[in-house]
């Protein structure tokens, strides 16, 4: 078996294990099942160290940079006309979010532990099974290169998520949840369309050239009909020339720009940028802390990296006509989900609109196609993985005591809580963006790429300093936060309050400990693992760009 598989499906064989463990051993599997998926997946870095073992490597775009590594092929569901494979692989794309995935969700998994802290207090079982579902569905999107296989895990992802926020959620649970299910329901049918319509275009072109042709990176192998295979959507020089040409038309419309914005507006969804953001706030109110940790951590990440794995390697002709408008509209989400966290008077809200703002870095860096912009964008998804799930955590810590989370009715918790609010510190001040945490690293490369990206396009240099100032805004909630919160004269209320307890430290270190890693070793914890790949997407980009001008 394929570590990958295992690493995938390791989480749904915990489920079932929980689905007839008696009561008292549920979160016992449950953690342990997370935990060994996380210790798994560690085990890929041997790809990198010189020690992997197991599975088969394919070149990708010519270079040893490019290889995905664990390779799967089978085949799935065949036919005369149709080929679905189950194939999986790893590079620079897929390994760092799958080892943040599977980080996070043992953290929200332990952080699970104590069921009536966090008011799940009912239905232990099945929130446990949903839990480790979610966590297959979330893996399996990371390592899947073939089309429908990826559409299969990213629609994995949808119920679990919907009854964890709706069963287990705050007041407004079923609405937080239906309006979740419904934005993300929007967008996968539109990632359906794209999903057929991308099959039988790349049929049509194969036709067209005359009924068969040579795989883009597989030399020994021909196509004779379409394929859902992501990599060779992305490298095969006749499939990507008739999906660019300006005569392959959909809907009476050039197929490259309307597919790449079907699929742009799917991951932006889930990304969320504006004006696809409005599901976001609810959930993360009304969710269970490790909920909301999972759902910042994780299925945020998705859309950056659906924006990396297939809209712009498969359509770089679209990437291009839409440039504009992506940049204009990452750069309003930095601004309004920054203007919006600073009007929050709830604890929780805040740190969920400071997400908006955070990913639509995310799209600026990868919209204005740099060097720079993409590593940066990459690397502000690892980052906020790391502080997001962390502030969201410390959120539910204070709630749990308080048992509320009104930021006005705070204050001095820093004297009643001193471990608690030097974690507090750490994981604000990394979500600020301080240099020396994690969270300076990506929106400063983010900048530089906007910036270097005013050679070509005209319109970057004032998008780059409205996205400059913008830290402004950003240290201003941040701040006021800090200071209502955790600075100031010590409340009677609060005097008996009880520091962190020995688990919740358990949980806060590791993403301490990251913040101020990546922070200050960023080269080594995350740009040596991604700029290899992304190097080579954006030159396979930029070539393609400047073949079709």
């Amino acid at each position: 078996m394929n570590i990958l598989t295992l690493i995938v499906f390791l989480p749904a064989i915990g489920a079932l294990l929980c689905l007839v463990a008696p009561k008292p051993l549920i979160r016992s599997i449950a953690v342990l099942a997370s935990l060994v998926t996380f210790l798994l997946s560690l085990t890929l870095f041997g790809i990198y160290f010189g020690s992997e073992t197991g599975g088969s490597s394919t070149e990708v775009f010519g270079s040893t940079y490019g290889t995905l590594h664990h390779v799967t092929r089978l085949p799935w569901i065949t036919g005369e006309s149709i080929t679905i494979e189950y194939f999986l692989g790893i590079d620079g794309l897929g390994f760092p979010l799958l080892i943040l995935t599977t980080l996070v969700s043992f953290l929200a998994c332990l952080a699970s532990w104590n069921m009536e802290q966090w008011k799940i207090n009912k239905g232990i079982r099945a929130y446990f099974i949903l839990f480790l579902l979610l966590e297959t569905g979330m893996l399996g999107v990371f390592v899947s290169l073939d089309f429908f296989l990826f559409y299969i895990f990213w629609e994995v992802m949808l119920l679990p998520m919907y009854f964890l926020i709706g069963v287990w959620g705050g007041e407004r649970r079923e609405y937080a949840a239906i309006k979740f299910f419904l934005f993300t329901l929007a967008g996968s049918v539109l990632m359906l369309v794209a999903l057929i319509a991308m099959y039988f275009y790349s049929g049509d072109a194969i036709a067209q050239a005359g009924g068969e042709i040579v795989s883009g990176y597989r030399t020994d192998v021909t196509l004779t009909h379409g394929t859902f295979d992501l990599i060779e959507l992305a490298t095969n020089d006749t499939i990507q020339s008739y999906f660019a040409s300006p005569a392959t038309q959909f809907l009476s419309m050039k197929f490259a720009p309307l597919m790449f914005m079907f699929l742009f507006i799917g991951f932006a969804i889930k990304l969320p940028i504006v004006p696809f953001h409005t599901w976001l706030p609810d959930a993360h109110v009304q969710a269970p802390t490790p909920v909301s940790m999972i759902l910042a951590g994780v299925l945020l990440k998705m859309g950056g990296y659906g924006f990396l794995r297939l809209c712009y390697p498969i359509f770089p002709t679209g990437a291009e006509y839409w440039a504009y408008a992506l940049a204009v509209i990452g750069v309003v989400s930095i601004i309004y989900g920054a203007l919006c966290a600073m009007a929050q008077s709830d604890f929780k809200r805040l740190v969920a609109y400071s997400s908006v703002s955070h990913m639509g870095f995310v799209l600026l860096g990868i919209a204005v196609m740099t060097e720079a912009g993409f590593q940066g964008a990459m690397f502000q998804m690892i980052a906020h993985g790391i502080s997001s799930p962390m502030c969201f955590f410390l959120v539910g810590v204070i709630y749990d005591r308080a048992h509320h989370r009104e930021i006005n009715r705070f204050g001095g918790l820093w004297m009643t809580m001193p471990k608690y609010g030097t974690m507090a510190t750490i994981g604000f001040f990394a979500s600020l963006g301080l240099p020396g945490l994690c969270g300076f690293i990506g929106e400063i490369w983010v900048l530089l790429g906007t910036f270097d990206a005013g050679s070509k396009y005209p319109w970057a240099y004032p998008l780059a300093i409205i996205s400059a100032a913008s830290v402004i805004l950003t240290a201003g909630y941040i701040l006021w936060l800090v200071r209502r919160v955790y600075l100031g004269k010590e409340k009677e209320e609060y005097a008996n309050y009880s520091d962190v307890s020995g688990r919740e430290i358990f949980i806060l270190v590791p993403f301490a400990i990251l913040a101020l890693a990546l922070g200050i070793f960023p080269m080594q914890t995350v740009f040596d693992f991604t700029n290899g790949t992304l190097d080579l997407v954006l030159a396979h980009v930029t070539n393609a760009i400047s073949v079709t001008r």
